[in-house]
């Protein structure tokens, strides 16, 4: 019987442990030595928080395949860290200006502006070292198709041309399908590189990544449904961070257009998809399911 605390726990620790143990000046230091303040920053921006629910992903999609758990670990080291700096860059003056972050200021309050960029670009470059190690994989093809996959998820066509969306988006006239195409993009296509790095790590046939591939896009659907939702229902003490700031900022969201009511049962459809995407599974597919799920009723 598959337990969803059980595992998450289990596995924010681990990458909550592995991340400390790689965000040193020890190992990141090369040709120079890496900046001590620039290394406190990025350990305040990823460390000691968060769920960790996008290398919970790479672990069960892998798992899927028998791939063991600390095998896993390292590709989701690397999204957690795109992840982290994300955030980083998110909270910035000059994008959300948001003050805190999971309870604790944001980077460019605890240190500065200029050291929480270089913070969040020293994350992202340093995710695709993880990858590219062979502690990562043995083959370097999988270990390439890793990296290009994330690089996919995160980039101008995935997270980083979302949040140009998003920012367009807050002048007005969008669609609900711009709406959809912006959060596939800004949340959703990590999270799909999650899931799709996972079954790569597992040799997935194409048949079966076809497949995963569709959960994915369903539970990143879901999970930023459920934020969008939580930035009107939640309160700041339950999210370690401000809400509200949605429509403040007039964003384009599904809750905007068709309300809190109308857009959970929205996402009571969306979650559906995509459990009916892992149907071929069997219980191998019970934590991808039970993830799904969770984004659907989280409160924070």
């Amino acid at each position: 019987m598959y337990d969803f605390s059980a595992d998450s726990a289990d596995c924010a620790r681990s990458v909550e442990a592995g991340l400390s143990d790689y965000l040193t000046g020890a190992r990141l230091s090369g040709p120079g030595p890496a900046a001590d303040r620039v290394i406190a920053a990025m350990r305040h921006g990823a460390l000691e928080g968060g769920k960790r629910l996008r290398p919970l992903l790479v672990r069960q999609a892998a798992a899927i395949f028998s791939v063991p758990r600390e095998a896993s670990l390292q590709p989701g080291l690397a999204v957690e860290m795109v992840h982290c700096y994300s955030l980083i860059h998110d909270d910035l003056p000059a994008m959300d200006d948001d003050d805190l972050r999971r309870g604790r200021p944001t980077v460019h309050k605890a240190y500065d502006e200029a050291t929480a960029i270089l913070a969040g670009d020293a994350l992202l470059t340093h995710a695709f070292a993880v990858l590219a190690d062979p502690a990562c994989h043995p083959a370097a093809e999988t270990r390439i198709r890793l990296v290009a996959e994330l690089a996919a998820g995160s980039g101008a066509g995935g997270m980083v041309g979302g949040q140009m969306r998003d920012i367009e988006g807050e002048k007005g006239g969008f669609s609900e399908g711009d709406i959809a195409v912006m959060q596939a993009m800004k949340t959703g296509a990590l999270i799909r590189a999650s899931v799709r790095m996972g079954a790569i790590l597992g040799g997935a046939e194409p048949r079966a990544l076809s497949a995963l591939t569709a959960y994915a896009e369903a539970a990143g659907r879901a999970f930023q449904l459920a934020d969008d939702i939580l930035d009107v229902t939640a309160t700041p003490e339950a999210m370690g961070k401000a809400t509200g700031k949605d429509a403040a900022l007039g964003k384009q969201t599904v809750v905007s257009r068709l309300g809190v009511d109308g857009a959970r049962k929205m996402l009571d459809g969306i979650v559906n998809e995509a459990l009916i995407a892992l149907r071929t599974f069997g219980p191998k597919a019970d934590g991808l399911r039970a993830t799904a799920r969770y984004f659907a009723t989280r409160q924070k």
